[in-house]
Order: structure tokens, then sequence, then C-alpha cells
């Protein structure tokens, strides 16, 4: 009887439990419930249960409960995996390309951008402002193209000093054509859009019209569209459309063209001698 208690009985590891190790659910995992001896395939979740399938394509839901399951004949118990983080839409400029985030705008360079008017500089800052920041190039308005030859000559275009002009109602035959021809650097882009004004590359739809109102000849186009929309003065008008300009979505494919063409001969990188 007195070796019954030999020793104390309260010693050695009587406290240390064993722990179950705990499973990521992942799809496909293979696992038996120990209650039922269900056997099948984690393929999702339901209302907070692990859903399994078995080889025969049955299914059945079962409560994610401590050592519930058995892993390779080991208990185990399943977690529902952590969610992958969504990763962040890729931000886009009004143009539609790529935002680069965390850059500063660069110093501007000596390349410059020239346009029409006020009106063409305020939809071209509208669409492109935050690629060209990224470039470094300066859009500046012009009063008119009529000097254009005059103005590009005291530019002094160079390699590294490139000039893009953006027109408006550059067509064939058209005056713009015939001053445009004066032009004859190869370090100046000018291209433009077959509109009259800035304001007809918006597109209708973007102000809620079926199309820009039709000005008879002779009357000056804006004043014209002004009385045809109803609007008062030119002024109240072009606030209007600009506001209703987001992105490139919302002007005339000519004008998306022209703009590229002339932010990337801007930008080309000079080559080297």
């Amino acid at each position: 009887m007195a070796r019954r208690y030999d020793g104390d009985v309260l010693t050695g590891d009587w406290r240390r439990r064993k722990v179950t190790p705990e499973v990521d659910a992942e799809p496909d995992l293979v696992v038996e419930d120990a209650d039922s001896g269900f056997c099948g395939a984690v393929v999702g979740f339901d209302s907070g249960a692990v859903v399994l399938e078995d080889r025969h394509g049955r299914r059945r839901n079962f409560p994610l409960l401590p050592a519930a399951f058995l892993l390779d004949g080991e208990p185990v118990t399943l977690r529902r995996p952590a969610r992958a983080p969504v990763p962040a839409a890729r931000r886009r400029t009004a143009s539609g390309s790529i935002a680069v985030d965390g850059v500063r705008a660069q110093v501007a360079k000596a390349s410059r951008i020239w346009v029409e008017g006020v009106h063409d500089a305020a939809l071209v800052e509208r669409i492109w402002g935050d690629d060209l920041r990224v470039e470094g190039v300066v859009v500046e308005p012009l009063d008119g193209i009529d000097a254009l030859a005059d103005e590009v000559r005291a530019f002094a275009p160079g390699p590294s000093r490139r000039l893009g002009v953006l027109v408006d109602h550059l067509v064939p035959g058209s005056k713009e054509s015939r001053v445009v021809a004066r032009v004859t650097s190869p370090h100046v882009l000018v291209t433009g859009h077959p509109y009259v004004d800035v304001w007809q590359a918006v597109r209708p739809a973007a102000l809620g019209i079926a199309a820009w109102p039709v000005v008879p000849p002779g009357q000056p186009w804006k004043e014209g569209v002004c009385a045809a929309l109803g609007v008062a003065e030119p002024a109240d008008m072009w606030r209007r459309i600009l506001s209703r300009v987001d992105s490139f979505a919302d002007v005339e494919t000519p004008l998306i063209n022209a703009m590229e063409r002339l932010i990337d001969f801007v930008t080309e990188p000079v080559r080297e001698a």
C-alpha cells in the first residue's frame, strides 16, 4: 500500500495540455469532420461555417469549432483565412494616363506648348494639366495666330527647346492652314483640330445638348451659339462648358489626338549628336 503513493502525485507535466494547431481553411484543403467522419475538400464558407465537398460531390456545412477536424489524422482547428488586402485601383488623370503619385511638378523646361487663347489653355489644363506638370511643360496662350511665324522666330526653337502649337480650325484651305505653312522649323510641331473654336471640341453630350447650333456665315460664332442656347454672354457660356468637362471622354477625338502628339513631341528626349 505504501508503494501506491511513492513520490509526489503533483509533480510532472499534468498541467501541460496539448495545444491543437490552427490551420487556415484554404480552398481544396482536405479534412475530416471529427464527429461525423465526413471527409471533403474546403470549397467555401456559409454563414460562418466551412463548406466541405466529398469525392462524390456532396456538400455539408460544419461550424468552425475548436479541434473539430482531422488533418492527416491529427486534430486541428480550422479558421477562416484572413482576406488578402485588395490592391488600390490605379488612379488615372483626366487625360486617361496612369497618375504618378508622390511626384512633384518639375521645374519648367525650355520647351513649350502654345494654344490660341485663354479658353484653349483652360481646357488643356483641365484635361492634361497633371501630365504636363509632371513633365515640366508649360502651356502658354497666344492672342491668335496671325503673327505665328514671327513669334516662332522670336522663341528661337532648337533641339532642347521645342515648340508645339495647337491651332483651332486647322483644315485644308483655311486661313489657319496658310499661316501654319509659313512655320518650317524642324523643332516646331503645329497641329490642331477642325472645329471653329475650342468650345466646339467639347462633346455636345457633355453639355446635355444634341449638337452644337449651326451659326450662319458672317455671324460671330460664339455669339451665335449663345443666342441659340439662350445664354446671355459668352463668358457665362464658357463657364458652363468648362464646368462640364471632367476628362478626355468629354472632348472630341481630334483634340485628344492633337494634344497627345504635341506632348510627345515636346517631351521627346534630346538625342545626343
